[in-house]
Order: C-alpha cells, then structure tokens, then sequence
C-alpha cells in the first residue's frame, strides 16, 4: 500500500475539512507515519477515521483526534508539553514535530516499552517515556506549556493544574461515565486562577489512577468501534 499517499489523503480529508487550521499541526500530521504505529494486522486500516486495538485493551486515536487535541494546545513551537497515555506514542511524535520537549507518561509497562522503543527507532529524541501514573503528571520536570491527557477522568487531576506555567493550556476529556466525556481545555491565568472551554464531546478509555478512575473495574474497557467524539 503506498501509505504516504494515503496519510496525505488523510489529511486533507478527515482533518483539513474539519476545520484544523494549524499549520504546524496539519504538517506534523503529514509527516508522522501512523502506520508504524499500529499492530501488524490493522497496518491497512492506518489512515482510516477511527481509532485502532494496540494491545492492552488501549486504543490508537483517530487521527482527526489527534490532530484536534493538539491544535487545541495553541502550540507556537519550542514549548515542552506534557502527555498523559502514552499508548502506541503516536500522538507523541506528532507533539514532538512541533515542540521542543515532549514528556509522555503511560501506566501500562508493555505499551511504555514499546513506545519507547519504536519512538528511538524513529529518531524522536526529544521524547522521554516514563511509566507511572499519569494522574499524578511529572512534577520533576514541570512546569510544563502545555498538558494533554489521552484518556478520561471523572475531574481535572489537581496534580496537573499545579503542573501548568502560567498561561499554560491543559486539554482533557472529563466526565462523570466513564466511557463519554467533554473535552475540555483548561488555562492557568495565574497561581490560582483558571480558566475552562468545552470544547467538544468525546469518548476515551479511562484514566485510570490516583487522581482518575480506580483500578480494578476499569481495566477491561475498550471498544474501538466507538466514535471518538461528535
């Protein structure tokens, strides 16, 4: 399959379309080779609209997702950004073609492994994977520009409000089921004070973890034939 044709296709008809405007964020999305990143047996289905199966009942993002997500960052370039659910680390490579520094957490340690792994592979050295609970973010290397969680919660995880710069952008699935949420975005204006956007409504896996979803009930939920927004 010539898959660098169908990931510019992609482009200018799932997310061009729709109203992603961002330059850096439309050329990072023709560069980053989705296909690399999912399973062997869905390699055709790369540059699909919808999310993928990568293991570990965990999904890859629909494209258009992604590229929402981060256009939703308000990225100029040279920040360092916070991911949480690192999964295939797809998402992070895209970050990665924009921004200086990307800093990318994943609770699961065969899906960090191997993001890890595949990221090197691909020269992506200004990424680091760290496996732990992203609830609780990377306060040992925050404050962070920006922060996006890859996953769903109940709230905004008060670790990553502490972790924002002033100015900073949080975007974030939220909601009380925890298979639909509203994306939201979150801006620190000062110390104390923040500002919220909804943005859209999505549906995530959980964030599972000490500020998210306990563990334990949630870990079998995935289904990637649900659509990931509307």
């Amino acid at each position: 399959m010539d898959f660098e044709k169908l990931r510019h296709r992609m482009v200018d008809e799932q997310i061009s379309r729709r109203d992603i405007r961002d330059p850096l964020v439309l050329a990072a999305m023709r560069k980053v080779e989705r296909d690399k990143f999912v399973p062997a047996e869905f390699r055709n289905l790369s540059y699909g609209d919808g999310p993928l199966p990568i293991g570990c009942n965990q999904t890859i993002s629909q494209p258009y997702m992604v590229a929402m997500m981060t256009e939703a960052l308000q990225l100029k370039g040279g920040e360092v950004v916070l991911e949480i659910g690192t999964g295939s680390g797809y998402a992070a490579a895209v970050l990665a073609e924009i921004v200086r520094k990307v800093v990318t957490i994943e609770r699961l340690e065969e899906l960090a492994d191997r993001a890890r792994a595949l990221l090197a592979e691909l020269n992506y050295d200004n990424v680091t994977v760290i496996m732990g609970d992203g609830t609780k973010g990377c306060p040992s290397r925050a404050p962070f520009d920006g922060i996006v969680v890859t996953a769903g919660g109940p709230e905004v995880p008060q670790s990553l409000r502490d972790q924002l710069k002033i100015s900073g952008r949080l975007v974030i699935p939220v909601g009380a089921c925890e298979t639909i949420q509203t994306l939201l975005r979150v801006t620190r204006v000062n110390e104390e004070e923040f500002t919220e956007e909804k943005l859209c409504g999505v549906r995530f896996v959980p964030l599972v973890g000490e500020e998210g979803w306990p563990r334990g009930r949630h870990e079998s939920w995935s289904d990637p034939r649900f659509p990931t927004m509307w």
